[in-house]
């Protein structure tokens, strides 16, 4: 009996030792970090010393090898946040010029206006840059309001408010981009280049005499989704718009306003490889 308890005392340490533990002394696994704020450094993994490192613009994907080592994929990550601005299309009214995010109401359901311009320009703000072919998704929430010379619309007609997205090519005064990545046409209600389209119903006043303001200087809000394929180069969303009103007896110059509030535009790229 004498024997058997160094041999028991030796395998009790053996199994003590083989587990370590950080910010513990009762760890549970053969490496234990406790602390519910506690995070591991491998160096070799880091921006400096790993060229499969992103940097600091995205987090890096961690794997385990065949070897159980731990190690940064060789695959670029295949989806990206490309475009995120805050408040993408400029407020006040402007009515002429290129930069015009007025549109004049019509009577029949065709004929869009290219209205909007972006609040800031530049990289991240008016543009996004591809660098190599993607399959490019396009996610939009775009505010617009209706008047008729700054006084609410009593003439209790219906209007339909629709919109589209479409891209140009390197900033907001490029060529619109007609074809996707295949060459195939990119078109929309004979409108080239159109992505995204959507449209919402519209209408003020009652038969009952509400007086026809409940709408008067209210934002309203149209939300768009569309994918495209494109190839490398920098791109800049655009949007056009269109106010129809079947009956346009006594309803006047009515007009809409795109981008009068808080306008957001998100771009994702999913790559082919």
């Amino acid at each position: 009996m004498k024997k058997i308890f160094p041999l028991l005392f030796t395998f009790s340490s053996l199994f003590t030792f083989a587990q370590v533990g950080v910010n513990t002394t009762n760890p549970q696994e053969e490496v234990h970090v406790a602390g519910a704020t506690s995070t591991i450094r491998v160096e070799g993994l880091n921006e400096v010393n790993n060229p499969l490192n992103l940097g600091p613009s995205e987090n890096t994907r961690v794997f385990a090898n065949a070897n159980g080592d731990l190690v940064l994929s060789p695959i670029p990550t295949n989806i990206e946040i490309l475009f995120n601005p805050y408040n993408y299309l400029q407020d006040p009214l402007d009515t002429g010029g290129a930069d015009t995010n007025q549109v004049n109401q019509t009577g029949v359901g065709s004929g869009y206006s290219e209205a909007g311009w972006p609040r800031q320009i530049g990289p991240g703000l008016s543009t996004f840059t591809l660098t190599r072919p993607a399959i490019v998704e396009i996610n939009y929430a775009i505010s617009y309001e209706i008047y008729k010379a700054g006084s609410p619309i009593d003439d209790y007609h219906a209007r339909t408010a629709q919109f589209y997205s479409y891209l140009r090519q390197g900033g907001p005064a490029g060529a619109i981009v007609v074809n996707d990545l295949d060459g195939v046409p990119i078109n929309f209600a004979g409108n080239p280049g159109a992505l995204g389209y959507s449209g919402n119903f519209y209408t003020n006043g009652s038969a009952s005499g509400a007086g026809g303001g409940e709408a008067f200087n209210k934002k309203f809000y149209a939300c768009g989704h569309d994918y495209i394929a494109l190839g490398p180069g920098t791109y800049c969303p655009m949007f056009a718009g269109i106010l129809f009103v079947a009956d346009t007896g006594g309803t006047g110059a009515v007009k809409m306003q795109m981008g009068g509030g808080d306008d957001e535009v998100i771009i994702v790229a999913h790559y082919y490889n």
